[in-house]
């Protein structure tokens, strides 16, 4: 039977799908191929080599441009520098550095019109926030790495380094996962491994909640202490400072409250 050996060096193209850690690619982006050798019964290769892929990076804006402005609901974020070293000082190589999620607000936009209200943005330029994982536009901006995102995909503000303090935005929950059960239903010691991802938890922070056509918030149907069950899959996972698991996530994926 032929196998096949496939060998990659720089990839480069344009308009090609975006996966994750592939971004939008400047003019001047490096050209790479795709080189795939089928491998005959002789043990032979033939080496086919394919271009017009593209890995995309972030849009890099000219010096000669000083200012950006967001527009409407928009806001600009200038990204937190990835961690290059563990607690315990043990240097981190680039492909184990853990994409930051989070940043500061350096610009904002003016709002947007919801029926006859004028709605602003609820961060603040300086406002430390954290935002989805896969939302906005990365632009390189003054030498640093910039995201331009929607005020929707602010999860929300967090001012110090522990998720607790999180203060959710519009229809976002903070909730502290509930501890995996130890042990089955027959009394069977779990192990790590086998332990189930929980999805109950207590609520911990709330939202304002989500603007109604005339421009008013609705407040949601979920209070902080409640004890809730929710979408196995959904938000974004944190781990608190004092290793309890957290997670946020918009409350139309909460499906039921526990008493």
């Amino acid at each position: 039977m032929a196998t096949a050996q496939l060998t990659a060096s720089t990839i480069s193209a344009k308009g090609f799908v975006s996966f994750d850690g592939l971004r939008r690619a400047s003019s001047n982006t490096t050209v790479k191929t795709l080189s795939f050798s089928p491998l005959g019964q002789n043990g032979l290769s033939k080496r086919r080599s394919f271009s017009g892929l593209v890995v995309k990076a972030a849009t890099v804006v000219a010096p000669k441009y000083t200012s950006l402005k967001p527009v409407g609901d928009r806001v600009l974020v200038k990204i937190k520098v990835p961690e290059e070293k563990t607690s315990g000082g043990i240097l981190l190589p680039t492909a184990a550095q853990t994409k930051p999620q989070g940043g500061e607000v350096v610009a904002i936009g003016e709002g947007r019109t919801i029926g006859k209200n004028k709605v602003d943005i609820s961060v603040k330029t300086g406002s430390q926030i954290v935002y989805s994982k896969y939302a906005g536009t990365e632009v390189e901006f003054n030498g640093s790495n910039h995201l331009i995102l929607r005020e929707d995909d602010i999860v929300g503000i967090l001012d110090t380094d522990d998720v607790k303090d999180l203060k959710p935005l519009n229809d976002r929950v903070l909730i502290k996962v509930a501890e995996a059960e130890e042990k089955t239903a027959g009394g069977l010691l779990l192990t790590e491994a086998t332990k189930e991802k929980p999805s109950i938890g207590t609520v911990i922070a709330v939202g304002p909640g989500l603007l109604d056509e005339e421009g008013n918030r609705k407040p949601l149907p979920i209070s902080p202490g409640n004890t809730v069950l929710y979408s196995k899959y959904a938000g974004i996972d944190f781990k608190g400072s004092d290793g309890s698991e957290y997670i946020a996530l918009r409350a139309a994926e909460v499906m039921a409250v526990l008493s």
